[in-house]
């Protein structure tokens, strides 16, 4: 017990010279200059400064207060190293016509089953090369551990070593793995899994995030922000964006519920993170901030979304008709906590004298005629990633902003080559816009996506180095036929 005390104190000290140690390696240094400028400047009070021992320790024990108070408390930036997409093979692809056969020759969907995923998946907005997992491909779907552990590593896997190798970092050198998987969430978990594989560190901090939906991602970010905010010693974070389709496969015919088999494919990403001033140059983006909105707390939010059994026992995720609406909702407020942070300030002024002009009319009894100003996002970001949730989603979200066609082709286009990828959709639409060669340093990316709970998350990131894709990602060989016109 006599040496826990010293120990337990000398490793947060440890840890503090080590954050600090440019800041007190450079003090005497400049307290040197500025006492010889100041003799040169000054003869008297030079004089005064050598006799007056006292005064001087006083001084320069002040100044290192000082300067160790601004360095300690300065929040330190967060960088976009790189980030990958898992491209899933041609053989798992699922053309239109094969995933409606697939539906009539399963045993356990009925006519108007069959008819009503045929109508939906027709308007989905999907191409003929969105890929489901191996199970899902046998009738009927496998629906075991064994199958979902496969899907899970297949796309995790070939994601983080994708990440890896464009960036030559160790895997020993990353202090932080964060996992978010809606549905999917065995034990060990998949943070465990990527531990294991790479044989990352004793002391890593893993987090398995589950059951949060397609706003999880932006979570993750969040989380690992912080972390690499708090903890200076985590050189690395990474952060794994997937769904897990395999196991939560709906096979009943709840309409509801049957919505998830035609809207879900696969897909993951991994991004890499990093607070170190000297990974800055070589970084891709600076996290400018992250802005989390949950509506957990009305009782149509928290229920629009529900994973819950039907009358015969076959569960699976049931989307309401209050999805859209509260979606809708969950923006507006959103959008009013984001747009101080990132709106400039002749657009902030221009909508509070329009908001005070409409209070004005409403107090003196008259009505205004004219609709209320929706502040212009347009002037905040060069780039819009909104997660693709599917067809209505981007309509809802195109109309609400008042964005251009090219402004959401991403989003269609991710739609129309991957489908409704979950958490990771975001990151595709990325690489199709640096496919495309429209991001350019200084340009703002805003990335935006729902989750149930209800849940409204994004992430502002700003280019800090033009990319110079040497391949187009998980674009690669397609990227030639796009965009192209899809279904209204």
């Amino acid at each position: 017990m006599a040496t826990s005390l010293p120990l337990s104190l000398l490793a947060p000290a440890y840890s503090f010279v080590t954050s600090h140690r440019l800041s007190l390696a450079a003090f005497p240094f400049s307290a040197t200059a500025a006492l010889r400028f100041t003799s040169w400047l000054y003869p008297t009070v030079s004089s005064v400064v050598h006799h007056c021992t006292l005064l001087y320790t006083g001084l320069t024990l002040l100044a290192v207060v000082l300067v160790l108070y601004i360095t300690s408390t300065r929040v330190r930036a967060v960088y976009l190293v790189d980030y990958a997409c898992f491209r899933p093979p041609a053989a798992l692809r699922v053309p239109l016509s094969k995933y409606i056969e697939h539906t009539e020759l399963a045993p356990c969907f009925d006519d108007k089953s069959v008819g009503f995923q045929s109508r939906l998946i027709e308007r989905s907005g999907f191409g003929e090369e969105t890929c489901l997992p191996p199970a899902c491909h046998v009738i009927p779907p496998e629906k075991t551990l064994k199958a979902a552990r496969a899907e899970a590593e297949q796309g995790i896997f070939s994601a983080v070593d994708a990440v890896l190798a464009k960036t030559g970092v160790c895997a020993e050198d990353i202090g932080v793995v964060v996992v978010n998987c809606t549905l999917f969430a065995p034990t060990p978990s998949m943070a465990d899994m990527v531990v294991r594989r790479y044989g990352l560190r004793s002391d890593v901090r893993c987090f398995s995030l589950s059951g949060m939906g397609c706003s999880a991602g932006m979570a993750g970010i969040g989380l690992a922000e912080n972390i690499l905010q708090c903890h200076s010693r985590c050189r690395y974070a990474l952060v794994v964006s997937t769904e897990i389709l395999t196991s939560d496969y709906y096979s009943g015919n709840e309409r509801a519920m049957l919505l998830q088999n035609c809207l879900f494919r696969m897909g993951a990403s991994a991004v890499l993170l990093s607070a170190s001033p000297a990974r800055a140059r070589h970084a891709r983006y600076r996290l400018a901030r992250v802005v989390r909105t949950h509506a957990g707390h009305d009782d149509r939010a928290y229920g629009c979304v529900q994973q819950e059994d039907d009358a015969a026992g076959e569960r699976g995720i049931a989307l309401s008709k209050d999805v859209m609406p509260v979606a809708g909702d969950t923006l507006k407020e959103h959008m009013t906590t984001l747009g101080p942070l990132v709106l400039p300030a002749s657009e902030l002024l221009a909508y509070a004298l329009s908001f005070a002009r409409r209070r004005l009319l409403l107090l003196a009894g008259q009505e205004d005629s004219s609709k209320p100003r929706v502040p212009d996002f347009r002037m905040a970001f060069e780039h819009f990633c909104i997660h693709a949730g599917g067809r209505a989603v981007i309509d809802e979200l195109q109309r609400g902003l008042g964005l251009s066609d090219k402004q959401v082709e991403p989003s269609r286009m991710a739609l129309h080559r991957f489908g409704n990828t979950s958490s990771s959709s975001t990151w595709y639409e990325l690489a199709y816009l640096e496919a495309k060669c429209r991001v350019r340093k200084g340009d703002r990316v805003w990335m935006v996506g729902f989750g149930s709970g209800f849940k409204c998350n994004s992430a502002v990131w700003v280019c800090i180095r033009s990319p110079v894709p040497l391949d187009s990602g998980p674009w690669e060989g397609c990227m030639h036929r796009y965009p192209v016109a899809t279904a209204q």
